[in-house]
């Protein structure tokens, strides 16, 4: 196997950022926002929105910490993998920053549904709001697309380096391709999910 192409402690940062994003979005999703939310009624998601708002909102500032440890690792791994193929792992920074950019604008819907409801001036503010709940779904999953693509890329160059494990790369691969399926599927057939 050959050696690193960059000292220790910035791929002992690379990992401590991995796992910021992963604490951060299950822990967004799974344990603060996902309670929240009933896709099937409107008017029980704002009532339980209204009455944990402070959780609601830790989940907005839980993604905004992934998207930035996000955008902070695709430079790393750009670094790392850089000496493998400069044009490969300048494709996977873009896609990630691209997924990045887009989970994160994504955001401005759940603090645009924050506001409907906080302000009580819309006649369907339960409704309004879901929408924009829906809206951040669909703008995650189209974030996914671009992160399916760099995960692509980044097995070519987990497997062309030599000095990551093969088994991790084809891992990688496949969540890529589980990702792209997924969220092709909420644009193409959206019933399905």
């Amino acid at each position: 196997m050959k050696t690193l192409p960059m000292p220790t402690h910035h791929v002992r940062f690379a990992g401590g950022l991995y796992l910021i994003i992963i604490l951060c979005g299950v822990g967004s999703e799974v344990a603060l926002r996902g309670p929240l939310i009933d896709f099937g009624s409107a008017q029980e998601t704002a009532g339980a929105i209204g009455e944990q708002m402070l959780r609601f909102r830790l989940s907005i500032v839980a993604d905004i910490v992934m998207a930035l440890a996000d955008a902070a690792l695709a430079v790393l791994l750009f670094w790392l993998f850089r000496p493998v193929s400069a044009g490969l792992a300048l494709g996977a920074l873009v896609f990630r920053l691209l997924q990045s950019g887009l989970i994160a604008a994504g955001l401005l819907n759940l603090q645009a549904a924050v506001i409907i409801l906080q302000s009580g001036e819309v006649a369907d503010s339960a409704d309004l709001a879901m929408t924009f709940i829906g809206l951040h779904a669909y703008g995650y999953d189209l974030g996914l697309i671009f992160f399916a693509v760099n995960c692509l890329l980044m097995t070519v160059l987990i497997l062309r380096s030599g000095f990551v494990p093969r088994l991790l790369g084809l891992g990688i691969g496949f969540s890529g391709l589980v990702y792209l399926t997924g969220s092709v599927v909420r644009f193409v057939v959206p019933d399905m999910h």
